[in-house]
């Protein structure tokens, strides 16, 4: 098991990719955080695993992150491993958002990772192994076909905060990256219309929907040794939608 005896937090993690990622984290040998808005879900899907625990965590509020990581470092015995995995996507159409949405959407999807990165950093920076992997988008990359603006601006934030934090935390020795996503199979795109998904699928060169498991494995590659000289990247994982 590539990560065995590590510590991590995977935030967003009672079902689809938060899931998936807590899961395939777990089976490489880690402990892991699993937290979530809703607390009734994540604990339960954390008791499928082994060795985790889940907790409630609204990572759109600074004060109740800095009060969930320090509750999972102590349980942990320390931190290892962050994946800011939590997000949403509203299906506005660019002439419909509202303020209260750009407001909402940049609140979870990348107030919360940089909190939840300044939380975490006091015991990122005592670990032997310290990663960050955040879950950006193909819409942060190159705006997106189908997405809400609010969603492509607070993922190009995540990338910006993932090649600025690298820099700033290479001197503890502690690698930041994120992983950047197609279209994938979670229960964000099943709210997509027909007409959107046929239109998307058209657009993708290895002609099939991303699976929570290719993601997963992707932030296990980055949160492992093989990665060790990796920081600051963004690892596009969408089948040929955007190379760039």
């Amino acid at each position: 098991m590539k990560l065995e005896n590590r510590r991590a937090i995977v935030t967003g993690a009672a079902q689809g990719l938060g899931y998936a990622i807590a899961k395939r984290l777990n089976e490489e040998g880690c402990r892991v955080a699993m937290l979530d808005i809703n607390e009734e879900k994540v604990c339960a899907a954390a008791a499928e695993l082994k060795d985790c625990f889940g907790a409630k965590c609204n990572v759109g509020s600074a004060e109740d992150i800095a009060r969930a990581v320090k509750e999972c470092a102590e349980k942990l015995g320390g931190i290892d491993i962050v994946v800011n995995n939590a997000g949403i996507l509203p299906k506005s159409r660019v002439f419909d958002v509202t303020e209260e949405d750009f407001d909402r959407t940049m609140a979870i999807n990348a107030k919360g990772p940089f909190f939840m990165i300044q939380q975490a950093f006091p015991y990122l920076k005592e670990s032997q192994h310290a990663r960050v992997i955040n879950i950006g988008s193909l819409a942060g990359r190159m705006g997106g076909f189908e997405t809400c603006m609010a969603y492509s601006a607070s993922k190009g934030a995540v990338g910006a905060l993932t090649m600025g934090l690298a820099r700033q935390l290479a001197p503890y020795k502690i690698n930041v990256n994120a992983v950047c996503p197609g279209t994938t199979e979670t229960p964000i795109t099943a709210a997509f219309s027909d007409e959107a998904m046929a239109r998307l699928l058209t657009r993708i060169p290895l002609g099939r929907l991303g699976k929570p498991a290719d993601m997963a494995a992707a932030v296990c590659f980055l949160a492992s040794d093989d990665a060790e000289w990796i920081t600051g990247a963004q690892l596009d994982v969408n089948g040929g939608m955007y190379m760039g």
